[in-house]
């Protein structure tokens, strides 16, 4: 049986403190990523920025992960590793990221295109889905009205939703109730109340939406190679608009 923790206003402002740090070192390393550079360079900015900043990895050490940052390239979905390999012009690199402030963590993620400008339409449309689920975290809602917008937006640009991974909520842990799928049909699930706070995330992949993981037991690839976008935010739910707290600014 689900248990949601609900979130009182002065815990939702922490909380957005923590998404605000994590958004700033998000927005360095997509930054920093460029042709050359490898994903370990990007772990190792992010565990320094991680220390000036006087916070925590959310995901290191969780379930055994050994690095501050998720990485993740071309048909890599999610949980990919840092490595030496630089990047090169025509990669899709994701990074996916949290930090522990004040014993609240908060979840976000970004998808860049290295050197070219060739799979613009693609990002744009993950882009798009993540707004638009974000605009149905309002009460009143349901889970599966976060669901069916992202769904739709993906699917009507005839691209596919991972199904084998979904957002949640997140709090003092990491990973809470409820589970937030990118694929589901309105009014259906858990009702969205005040207090919620949510990792909205668009999986989503140029092909179909099946998955496989490879064999360091961690990185989901797309079973037809087909390339692999993310988009995140932390979301409170709250009497009026959706307040994200993984925004940059």
């Amino acid at each position: 049986m689900s248990k949601i923790h609900y979130k009182s206003p002065e815990e939702i402002a922490i909380m957005r403190e923590s998404g605000k740090i994590a958004a700033s070192i998000l927005e360095e390393l997509i930054n920093t990523a460029d042709v050359g550079v490898t994903t370990l360079e990007l772990d190792k900015l992010a565990a320094q920025l991680i220390s000036k900043h006087e916070v925590t990895a959310s995901f290191k050490g969780f379930e055994g992960y050994p690095y501050s940052i998720v990485t993740c390239l071309n048909e890599a979905v999610v949980h990919g590793m840092p490595n030496e390999i630089p990047l090169v012009e025509g990669d899709i690199l994701t990074i996916d990221f949290g930090v522990i402030h004040k014993g609240f963590h908060s979840d976000t993620a970004r998808t860049k295109e290295i050197g070219t400008q060739q799979y613009g339409e693609f990002l744009k449309v993950g882009k798009s889905a993540l707004q638009a689920g974000i605009d149905a975290c309002v009460m009143g809602n349901y889970i599966g009205d976060i669901s069916h917008a992202i769904q739709s937006t993906v699917e009507d640009a005839s691209y596919g939703v991972v199904r084998a991974f979904v957002g949640h909520g997140v709090g003092r842990s990491l990973h809470e109730d409820p589970q937030v799928p990118g694929f589901g049909k309105p009014r259906m699930g858990i009702p969205l109340k005040e207090g919620m706070v949510l990792a909205v995330e668009v999986m989503y992949t140029m092909g179909d939406w099946e998955v496989e993981i490879l064999d360091d037991g961690w990185t989901a690839v797309t079973a037809d190679g087909s390339l692999s976008g993310m988009y995140e935010h932390t979301v409170a739910i709250t009497s009026g608009a959706p307040k994200i707290l993984t925004a940059f600014k």
